[in-house]
Parts: C-alpha cells; sequence; structure tokens
C-alpha cells in the first residue's frame, strides 16, 4: 500500500470515529441522564402559549393536578389557591393541567379555561395548555407519572387527581380526586416535604 493510501485510510477512520460520536454512544444531557422517577424532565406550555421546563421547579415541592371547570370537584381550585398562597413562600408551587379525559368536563378552549380559573377562582399558580392524561393519547408527563411504583403509579381516576413532588424531582405520593387539598394527609405530606412540620389544629 502506498503512503498515500495510507494517510487517507487514517485520516478516514479519524473521521468516521468523529461521527460515530455524534451517534448513540454521545453523552446524554443532564435531564436524560436522571432516572425514570424524575417527571420534571418534561417541556410544556402553559395556558399562554409560552413554553416553560418543568425542571425549572426543581428545588421546590410541586403537586400536579388534573383540572376540569365543568366537574363536581371544580370547587377544589379554592383550596388549591389558599394551600399556594400559604406556602409558596416555603417553596411550593401547584401546577394546573386542564384535561378533558373525564365527561367531556373540560370542553372549552385555554383561554376560555384561563378566564374560568382566574375569573371564578382568582387562581394565580401555573396553569399550562389542556392535554390528556388518560389513556393512548395521553401526554408522555402522565405516561411517566403512571409508570411510577405503585400506588402512586396510576392514571388520573378522574380529574383532580394530585401528585406530590418533592424537591429532587420525584413523585413521593399521590391522593385520590375526591381527597381535597385540605384533607389532613394531604397537608401533612405537603408539609413534611416543605419541611415545615405538621399543620396545626
Amino acid at each position: 500500500m502506498s503512503l498515500t493510501r495510507t494517510i487517507s485510510c487514517g485520516v478516514a477512520a479519524v473521521v468516521c470515529g468523529v461521527l460515530a460520536g455524534f451517534g448513540g454512544s454521545a453523552q446524554p444531557d443532564a435531564e436524560a441522564s436522571k432516572d425514570a422517577a424524575y417527571v420534571l424532565g418534561h417541556t410544556m406550555n402553559l395556558i399562554d402559549g409560552t413554553e416553560k421546563k418543568l425542571s425549572d421547579y426543581e428545588g421546590k415541592v410541586v403537586l400536579m393536578v388534573n383540572v376540569a371547570s365543568q366537574c363536581g370537584l371544580t370547587p377544589q381550585y379554592e383550596a388549591l389557591e389558599k394551600l399556594y398562597r400559604e406556602h409558596k413562600d416555603e417553596g411550593l408551587v401547584v401546577l394546573g393541567f386542564p384535561a378533558n379525559n373525564f365527561g367531556n368536563q373540560e370542553p372549552g378552549s385555554n383561554a376560555e379555561i384561563y378566564e374560568f380559573c382566574t375569573g371564578r377562582y382568582d387562581v394565580t399558580f401555573p396553569m399550562f395548555e389542556k392535554i390528556s392524561v388518560k389513556g393512548e393519547d395521553r401526554h408522555p408527563l402522565y405516561s411517566q407519572l403512571a409508570k411510577q411504583p405503585e400506588p402512586i403509579g396510576q392514571e388520573p381516576e378522574w380529574n383532580f387527581a394530585k401528585f406530590l413532588v418533592g424537591r429532587d424531582g420525584r413523585v413521593v405520593a399521590r391522593f385520590a380526586s375526591r381527597t381535597k387539598p385540605t384533607d389532613e394527609k394531604l397537608l401533612e405530606a405537603v408539609l413534611a416535604e416543605l419541611g415545615s412540620g405538621t399543620p396545626e389544629g
């Protein structure tokens, strides 16, 4: 083999090696490298269309709730907002995810949902665009929530199911739709994550 051919083959090998580094062997980013229990690795749209990385909430205690405007449980908005206002300075954030999966009880547009929850219940916690939270078309966030170890890993059984996420971005508890935000066990779990002790009274 001539010297020229040897050099050409060597260069080609180097180029192939470099290109291979851009394939499956590339180093994963920080979010992709976290284990399956980490649920803040999604980028979603707030209800006004603004893109939001859920990882921005890492370090906070997060209560994720699938909400609806025409449900018998819709008055829970009031208690969720109260809980948020009372503990947001300690690091709590409530995230509302409108969904029309149950009884066609969230049929409106994102604009209509926003007008309803802010006008009727003065909601100030973050609200996201309407998604599916159950079935084959469910959002990847709710697919991941459903795949958590039991008893946490379940699809929402109805509107206002609640997933509590710790400061490390991992789900620590799940509360059924009919469990009110004022429920003693829910409050104890929230306050435990916040490091605030137990609720008074």
